[in-house]
């Protein structure tokens, strides 16, 4: 008897990828003597006083970073706020528990309406936001770089792993010449959008006449998702508002360090650090960030501070600041389904077994 195929058969090798992303970053921690749980002396300089601070301030930045989504649908259609914010928390919480970040089409699937807001269009959005946040936050990286006090020389190791902290400022170079590049790209594609959808008409027609029509139609899409762009009454406060998101979240992550054993901690080099591990969690990996998530995280410690407070006060500043904002994400995904009136676990399940044939056949 042929029945629908298991979710492990659908879903074993994201399953498997996410895996073996984890255990590398286990025991990339575990070979440099990076704690992902830090011992208890590790705690003493804690002010809890000062994480509960940190905890109302990263759901301000929670809350911001999914109304800013607004500027980008508005010029497509109004949505209802309480649409807005229940796809985004959901989103969200999507984003971090899915492997290999298949959640990211959880938005797009929950805040589709009728023909002007297909799912497609609003995975034009979300390219958008990704594409303007990652300059956003790549120049705010590099401005903390400047303006602040790096070791000097930098060691050789993080932790005891024979990578150099020296990584950190070249990589944020490559990832602002991609974003930049990214950008440019999208502004070109949304002013010849027609000519790429004729060009893919033909290009792809010459092989599948059927292919060619799906692939055109998302084309178009996708573009239409762009049409905040070319008008500032949405372009500029949303750029100004992503600016506003990564500097208050910038602000949290100084907050926090300064309440967990790093009483000089700076907003600069908070904005390094915010960025790095922004950075590190971007491409796909294992369910939570986790392991990518500590690892960025003790990768941009290792530019300011020596081996001991990297490992020490840090070491308790990771966790802190990631089981915080896993946590308030994940509360925030279970209010963003009461908003949407729907049941996150539900939603969640849908969207790893069902997303591919969902945008297929939109």
């Amino acid at each position: 008897m042929n029945g629908a195929p298991s979710f492990l058969a659908k879903h074993g090798v994201k399953l498997a990828f996410s895996l073996v992303l984890a255990g590398t970053f286990v025991w990339l921690l575990h070979a440099g003597a990076l704690p992902v749980l830090p011992p208890r002396e590790a705690f003493a300089e804690v002010e809890w006083g000062i994480v509960v601070l940190y905890v109302l301030g990263w759901s301000l930045v929670h809350f911001v970073r999914a109304w800013r989504w607004t500027f980008l649908l508005e010029p497509i259609e109004r949505v209802p706020m309480r649409k807005l914010l229940g796809a985004s928390f959901v989103g969200f919480a999507a984003i971090a528990l899915l492997p290999v970040r298949t959640g990211e089409a959880v938005r797009p699937l929950m805040i589709r309406s009728g023909p002007r807001l297909r799912g497609w269009v609003a995975m034009g959005t979300i390219a958008a936001e990704r594409i303007i946040d990652g300059l956003v936050l790549c120049l705010m990286l590099l401005a903390g770089l400047w303006l602040s006090k790096p070791l000097s020389p930098l060691p050789d190791r993080i932790g005891d792993l024979p990578i150099s902290p020296a990584v950190v400022p070249r990589a944020s170079y490559a990832a602002l010449a991609l974003f930049a590049v990214a950008f440019v790209v999208m502004g070109v594609f949304y002013a010849y959008r027609d000519f790429a959808r004729r060009a893919t008409r033909t290009v792809v027609g010459a092989v599948s006449p059927r292919l060619a029509t799906w692939l055109s139609d998302r084309v178009e899409h996708v573009a239409d998702g762009l049409r905040f762009l070319p008008q500032l009454r949405y372009s500029a406060p949303f750029i100004a508002t992503t600016a506003f998101y990564w500097l208050l979240n910038s602000a949290c992550t100084e907050l926090v360090a300064r309440g967990t054993g790093f009483p000089n901690f700076t907003y600069a080099e908070a904005c390094v650090t915010t960025g790095v591990v922004a950075l590190g969690i971007l491409v796909p990996n294992a369910p939570g960030f986790f392991g990518a998530y500590q690892f960025s995280f003790y990768a941009a410690l290792a530019v300011f501070y020596p081996p001991a407070d990297v490992v020490g006060p840090g070491a308790a500043c990771v966790l802190i600041v990631y089981s915080c904002q896993l946590l308030i994400t994940i509360v925030g995904g279970m209010i963003g389904a009461a908003l949407a009136r729907t049941d996150a676990r539900s939603v969640l399940r849908t969207a790893a077994e069902n997303l591919p044939e969902a945008a297929t056949q939109e």
